[in-house]
């Protein structure tokens, strides 16, 4: 795991931290199926379906994503329903939604190419700075400063060992500072395998990421909206059209709590009204 601490960033103590992370790749870095390849359509979509769901559940869900919908065009082209259907299981449908969108933005406006600026990557649906650093890193070697889950472990754990409420505005400088701006991605793949490890040994109250200024706690999911939302949407893949008094039946909730819950779907664009006033999943 590493025993040396870095209070000062001294030139020696970067070159001694990036010896220990690359050390550590070298003997325990992770065979993952999208550092396989430098495909930006492929790259975009593991960083959409690895926001939030461990890496264990992503694998066969890319698999299998890759298999129904090959490239983007493909993927703009096909029905939400389509994309929602495959996407069953990864949670966050939110994500596949996104997804879809940003493929069709990438069809219309860049030609089918994903974008190589982190700038232009970051205004695409669903995608936000930290996941256009990773697709620049990843697909095109862009020596770009960016900050997820395990790359802010691993800076608290070395440099900050003794501090709380660390913003990731102190953690930025450092991580450019550090950056191999020859081999980026293989350098952020050291970063997350070792930021895992971390995570892994360090549970609890000892996880650096709980002295992150960003921290917070994930809110119950059992009896959540969220959870009623994913009910809502996998019901009506499975049925097609369905009233809110049928789905509030259906999945015994009130009446009030399912218009309250499809309303919202309907504003991001998952369900829109039908035949007969009957709900479905959007056509687009």
């Amino acid at each position: 795991m590493g025993i040396m601490i870095f209070m000062h960033v001294t030139p020696s103590a970067v070159k001694k931290f990036k010896s220990l992370i690359k050390a550590y790749y070298r003997r325990h870095g992770r065979d993952l199926p999208w550092r396989e390849t430098r495909d930006p359509y492929h790259i975009l979509l593991s960083e959409l379906m690895l926001q939030q769901t461990q890496v264990e559940r992503v694998i066969p869900k890319y698999h299998e994503f890759l298999g129904r919908f090959p490239n983007l065009f493909r993927l703009s082209r096909s029905r939400l329903s389509s994309v929602l259907r495959v996407w069953q299981g990864l949670g966050y449908n939110r994500r596949a939604l996104y997804l879809k969108r940003a493929a069709e933005e990438i069809v219309s406006r860049h030609g089918g190419a994903v974008p190589r600026d982190p700038e232009v990557l970051a205004q695409l649906p669903g995608i936000g700075k930290a996941t256009a650093g990773a697709i620049a890193a990843f697909a095109f070697n862009q020596p770009t400063a960016f900050i997820e889950t395990n790359i802010r472990r691993v800076y608290l754990h070395f440099f900050f060992p003794r501090r709380r409420a660390v913003p990731d505005t102190a953690l930025l400088p450092l991580i450019a500072k550090t950056l191999d701006r020859k081999n980026s991605h293989e350098w952020y793949y050291a970063l997350m395998d070792y930021g895992a490890m971390l995570g892994a040994v360090q549970k609890g109250k000892k996880n650096p990421n709980r002295r992150s200024k960003h921290y917070t706690r994930q809110s119950r999911f059992e009896g959540s909206d969220r959870q009623l939302r994913g009910k809502i949407i996998a019901l009506m893949l499975d049925e097609k059209q369905m009233s809110e008094k049928i789905l509030a039946e259906k999945l015994t909730a009130s009446t009030k709590r399912i218009k309250k819950v499809v309303a919202s779907l309907i504003v991001e664009g998952f369900l829109d009204k039908q035949q007969k006033g009957r709900l479905g999943i959007a056509s687009r």
